[in-house]
């Protein structure tokens, strides 16, 4: 099932403009910013550019996928969102959009660019024929949670994560 997006803008009040679209290569090092741009993001992102390319290829070729750039009307890339479409077989087979990865430049933040952006991924979870939006964000992001929660998102579930040492490039997967 591919991502089904259609073409939009979004003016918020101070009647700047902004356009979410399938990022591209040259937006790569600007996502890469946006992550390491809170707390939490800056402890961990970074590093090898290559690694980033080479999950950004994977993420392109995805038909399940849509990493997407979101652009001021000076081509900008200020904010940024993971969706990933997901088949299960729970609740009677229901599809999933998973967000993840969401930053907003730290200078928009607060202004309603994040809610535009949730706005739209709620009409791709539709169109993609999904039932449920899930995300999953760090325990440490109070703010990001008091966010989500204001948007609907409900804390549901408890979540597991283990960290691999040594884990072996991409590539050799496949």
């Amino acid at each position: 099932m591919t991502i089904h997006v259609t073409d939009t803008a979004w003016t918020l009040p101070d009647a700047s403009r902004y356009r979410p679209i399938r990022a591209r290569p040259e937006d790569l090092p600007a996502i890469v910013r946006l992550l390491a741009d809170d707390p939490l993001g800056s402890t961990r992102k970074g590093g090898d550019m290559g690694a980033y390319e080479r999950a950004f290829q994977e993420i392109a070729a995805d038909p399940h996928q849509f990493l997407t750039a979101v652009r001021n009307d000076a081509g900008d890339v200020v904010g940024t969102m993971q969706l990933t479409v997901i088949p299960g077989l729970s609740r009677g087979g229901a599809r999933r959009l998973q967000i993840e990865s969401v930053r907003v430049s730290s200078t928009l933040r607060g202004q309603g660019l994040g809610e535009r952006m949730f706005a739209w991924a709620e009409t791709v979870e539709l169109d993609s024929g999904c039932s449920l939006l899930q995300l999953t964000t760090d325990t440490s992001r109070p703010n990001a949670h008091r966010f989500y929660e204001c948007l609907g998102y409900r804390s549901s579930h408890v979540g597991f994560k283990k960290q691999l040492q040594n884990p072996g490039p991409a590539s050799q997967l496949y």
